[in-house]
């Protein structure tokens, strides 16, 4: 297309480029699937370790400003880094996760589901439905405070009220050392939290489960269950009564039995470590890590779509010394087809909500004509198959588009 035929844009995406392989499809995914069709605006932000490392992490709370300004963001994988990543960067500090970041800042919910295709069979055979996670965005491990404790110390909960009081537990006597972490949640994020997904569940006319595990965390995970039952009772009951669908409370442990168990065909709605557990476990259970769509929504209608898997550094390191890679870019495709269709959405432009969802047909329809990488192939139970490199199927993706268009 010249650069007068390109379908047009009003209002910019921000754009959150990533780290390692993840980095490297995100260019290829720009370069062959997005630019020849789209005149792509974009604000854009280097989440690369390197740069966040160089702006002390600044860049991760711009990029999270810019997407409450335009409303819809796009991000690659990133990197949160551990001791050896801090090593192996020289880094200044072993910087926060910046999900977590950005989370804190948007608040929301973040909901993943699996992309199903034919020919990809789950390792849950009963599993013919796909089933949504949905991620409570704020909170607990993400935002932690911790600390190595020495043998003899007395740790303690202390709570400073606004008249000066204090209110405190023992949390423990440190005979030998250890280790301490406090989390914490707030009620209004949790608000959020349920609403979004009752309104979810109904926008979706699925059944919503909610699991935590009350019978032991007391106070911390009862309060989530209260005030979902609480906005359920005096919001959402008659509403999911004339739909036709059903909420329900469960522990943890009984929700995984019961999802093993199951079809599929309904939201799982999880705190935030739970929901990055279970996720990744629905995912790879239906076929790949490479094949779930996620996008943090917030209560005031920002959208932030991204790969919900990691940044393929065994994949990155075959690259760097010359290598071809057979890296699924599925996840990433999906979503910049998320947030332009989106956008499209909220500005009024058919053309650009046509071409997303026109992408994300000739990448489905590409798997299911047997070209896939080689996560898919080894598991692909179509005849034929063959197993292309990262560029060869972006290429195979290309050529169904084309038609397409």
């Amino acid at each position: 297309m010249s650069e007068n035929t390109k379908i047009q844009m009003k209002t910019p995406l921000v754009e959150m480029d990533g780290d390692e392989m993840t980095r490297i499809l995100w260019r290829m995914i720009k370069d062959t699937l997005l630019l020849p069709y789209v005149d792509l605006k974009t604000e854009y932000y280097d989440l690369g370790l390197e740069n966040r490392d160089k702006t002390d992490d600044r860049v991760t709370v711009e990029s999270a400003e810019a997407t409450k300004k335009y409303g819809v963001a796009v991000k690659c994988a990133t990197i949160t880094p551990n001791a050896a990543r801090v090593e192996e960067y020289g880094l200044k500090e072993m910087w926060k996760s910046p999900n977590g970041t950005i989370r804190a800042k948007i608040g929301g919910t973040v909901f993943r589901t699996p992309i199903l295709v034919k020919g990809i069979t789950p390792f849950v055979p009963a599993w013919t439905k796909p089933i949504t996670i949905a991620r409570h965005a704020y909170g607990d491990v993400y935002m932690n405070a911790e600390m190595r404790v020495p043998a003899g110390a007395k740790a303690e909960l202390v709570v400073t009220k606004a008249d000066g009081t204090e209110e405190r537990r023992t949390i423990h006597d440190f005979e030998t050392p250890g280790i301490i972490q406090g989390i914490h949640n707030v009620d209004k994020s949790i608000s959020d939290f349920a609403r979004s997904c009752f309104n979810y569940a109904l926008d979706t006319c699925q059944d919503l489960w909610f699991a935590t595990k009350d019978t032991i965390s007391k106070t911390y995970d009862h309060r989530f269950k209260d005030i979902f039952q609480e906005i359920y009772d005096a919001e959402y009951r008659e509403k999911f009564e004339d739909a036709g669908i059903e909420y329900f409370y469960t522990l943890i442990d009984d929700a995984v039995a019961r999802v093993m168990r199951s079809e599929g065909g309904f939201i799982w709605a999880c705190k935030n470590y739970d929901g990055d557990v279970m996720s990744d476990m629905v995912s790879t259970a239906y076929g790949s890590l490479s094949m779930m769509t996620s996008v943090l929504v917030s209560p005031e209608g920002v959208y932030e779509y991204e790969a919900a898997h990691g940044t393929v550094q065994r994949h990155y390191y075959k690259y760097l010394k010359g290598e071809k890679t057979s890296t699924n870019p599925i996840a990433t495709i999906l979503a910049w087809t998320g947030a332009l269709k989106k956008r499209g959405e909220l500005d009024a432009l058919p053309d650009l909500v046509l071409f997303a969802e026109t992408l994300e047909k000739a990448t489905i329809r590409t798997v299911e004509d047997g070209v896939m990488t080689g996560d898919l192939a080894g598991m692909s139970t179509l005849p034929n198959v063959r197993r292309a490199d990262s560029e060869e199927f972006l290429l195979a993706i290309k050529e169904r588009l084309d038609a397409a268009l």
